[in-house]
């Protein structure tokens, strides 16, 4: 199972922006995908982006425009910039990683104040 490290979460008033780092504990072309969920208190986790082993993205409707998701592959990151945030972007954000298993990082707090 691949271990996944996440990094960048914090506070930051609507407008500003943010970038998360998930450092994967193998080289990420064995990985069929990476990216990001989001869980904010009393909802479920959704999509907010994945990057393909092949390089398609994918986002969650309510950050496409804002959001981009990218890769270093040498360093085995996935990185996701976040943009003109808003409050409801506030969540737990959860790296992801699709195997034959699929793994979580551990999360990173992302809180967005108006």
């Amino acid at each position: 199972q691949v271990q996944l490290v996440e990094s960048g979460g914090g506070l930051v008033q609507a407008g500003g922006s943010l970038r998360l780092s998930c450092a994967a504990s193998e080289s990420i072309f064995s990985i069929n995908a990476m990216g990001w969920y989001r869980q904010a208190p009393g909802k479920q986790r959704e999509l907010v982006a994945l990057i393909g082993s092949g390089g398609g993205l994918t986002y969650g409707g309510s950050v496409k425009g804002r959001f981009t998701i990218s890769r270093d592959n040498a360093k085995n990151t996935v990185y996701l910039q976040m943009n003109s945030l808003k409050p409801e972007d506030t969540a737990v954000y959860y790296c992801y990683a699709l195997t034959k298993y699929i793994d979580w990082g551990r999360g990173t707090q992302v809180t967005v104040s108006s």
